[in-house]
C-alpha cells in the first residue's frame, strides 16, 4: 500500500510561496509543489479546488509578508513612520523579487482595482499632520511619492539597481524635500 501523505493547507501554502518566491508565479505547477512537498497531486487537490485556489492562497501570503515588512519598519523608529514605508517598500523589492513582482507588477487589466484611499488612508493622515495639506492633496503627494517610491522598488526587483540602504535613503529624502516644497509654495500661492 502506498503511504498516505497528509499536509495541512498552511504547509501547502508554504511549500507554493516557496516556489514562486525562488521562480515566480508562472512556475507554480500542480506537478512543481508536489515535487516540492514531495508527494502527488492528490493530497493538493484534496484541499484545494484548483490552482487557481492555490494562487490566491500564495497573493494572499504574500501580501501578508509585505505589510509584516511595513509594520516592522514603521515600528523600528529608524525613519519617521512616512519614510519608513517607503522604506519597508523597497526592501520587500529588494529581499523578495518574486513577490514584488506578483504584488505590483503582475498585469491588473482583468481585476476590479478599487481607488485604494481606505487601504492608505493612514499614510494620508500623516501626511496630512506634517505637512498641513488637506486629504485631496495629501492624496496626491502620496501618488507622487509612491511613483518615485514604486519607480526604486521596481529597479531593484528586476536588479537594475543595488542602492544601499543609505543611499535610497537619501534619495527618499531628496524627493519628498522637493515635494513638500513645492505643495507648500502651491499652497502660499492659494492661501
Amino acid at each position: 500500500m502506498p503511504p498516505k501523505f497528509k499536509f495541512t493547507e498552511d504547509e501547502v501554502i508554504h511549500a507554493a510561496v516557496e516556489i514562486t518566491r525562488r521562480s515566480g508565479m508562472q512556475a507554480l505547477t500542480a506537478r512543481a509543489l508536489a515535487a516540492e512537498l514531495g508527494c502527488s497531486v492528490k493530497p493538493i487537490f484534496g484541499l484545494f479546488k484548483n490552482m487557481g485556489q492555490v494562487q490566491q492562497a500564495v497573493l494572499t501570503a504574500a501580501m501578508a509578508l509585505y505589510h509584516s515588512y511595513l509594520q516592522e519598519d514603521m515600528a523600528k523608529g529608524q525613519y519617521p513612520p512616512y519614510k519608513a514605508s517607503g522604506m519597508a517598500y523597497i526592501r520587500f523589492a529588494k529581499e523578495e523579487k518574486e513577490l514584488f513582482k506578483l504584488l505590483f507588477m503582475r498585469d491588473r487589466s482583468h481585476e476590479e482595482i478599487e481607488d485604494g484611499k481606505e487601504e492608505i488612508r493612514p499614510l494620508l493622515a500623516l501626511i496630512q499632520r506634517s505637512l498641513g495639506l488637506c486629504e485631496e492633496d495629501a492624496y496626491r503627494f502620496h501618488l507622487e511619492m509612491w511613483i518615485f517610491v514604486h519607480g526604486i522598488a521596481t529597479m531593484m526587483a528586476t536588479s537594475y539597481l543595488e542602492w544601499d540602504e543609505a543611499f535610497v535613503s537619501g534619495v527618499l529624502t531628496d524627493g519628498y524635500a522637493g515635494l513638500k516644497a513645492r505643495y507648500l509654495e502651491k499652497d502660499r500661492e492659494n492661501g
